[in-house]
């Protein structure tokens, strides 16, 4: 898995359908300057994850179209809208 960096963070870049299927599962943490991009991506869901995230969903320009923050573990959907085709996951910020 490569790693690109956007939006000041360090991603590792999920392509293949098993990379993005998997995702974060079984990560115990992340860096406060890490993340996961998922491409081909417009909705996702917590399920086996360890800790909550937040999701910056993106348009083919990489251009932000919606944040969710502090997503909790087992959440079943949360959806970025039309425009997005990927989601960078980050730990959850405290809220401020």
């Amino acid at each position: 898995m490569d790693t690109v960096e956007i939006l000041g963070y360090r991603a590792k870049v999920a392509r293949t359908f098993p990379q993005r299927a998997k995702g974060l599962i079984g990560t115990r943490s992340l860096a406060k300057d890490e993340g996961m991009l998922i491409l081909k991506c417009n909705a996702i869901h917590t399920f086996f994850m360890r800790f909550p995230i937040d999701a910056t969903f993106l348009d083919r320009q990489d251009r932000v179209v919606k944040v969710v923050r502090h997503i909790r573990p087992w959440r079943l959907f949360v959806w970025g809208g039309w425009r997005a085709v990927k989601v960078l996951e980050t730990a959850s910020c405290p809220a401020s």
